[in-house]
């Protein structure tokens, strides 16, 4: 798991980056203001949790059997980037305003990766 999560964290980090690159340069004559604002908030959001799940990542390296919930933050992480951000992404470049209304799904995601991560470290041993 720790080589997945690390693959994945990299890859995400740098479509962060990418993403941001993006916006500021490819979308800022082609979106609203706060269309770019919303695209922004996604590539900030996912470049915490891509550093989120590194973290996670790393917790695995340093343990022999590593706790589930922390094999649970790291999925719930991934599952919060891909809703959270995937959603902003899309709701800036289309304009559809449903999208919005998935976008708390993917923070509630992102909340659970947290509070799993919090239980996990009562439980690691090293």
């Amino acid at each position: 798991m720790t080589q997945i999560f690390i693959a994945i964290a990299s890859i995400l980090a740098g479509l962060a980056v990418a993403a941001g690159a993006f916006a500021s340069h490819a979308l800022k004559d082609k979106l609203t203001e706060r269309a770019i604002e919303i695209f922004e908030t996604a590539a900030r959001y996912q470049m915490y949790h891509a550093l989120a799940l590194l973290l996670v990542a790393l917790l695995l390296t340093r343990v022999a059997t590593p706790p589930p919930f922390l094999t649970a933050a790291g999925f719930a992480f991934i599952a919060g980037i891909a809703i959270f951000s995937g959603s902003l992404y899309a709701l800036s470049l289309s304009g559809i305003k449903w999208l919005g209304a998935i976008t708390p799904i993917g923070g509630a995601a992102f909340m659970i990766g947290w509070g799993c991560l919090a239980v996990a470290a009562f439980n690691l041993k090293y």
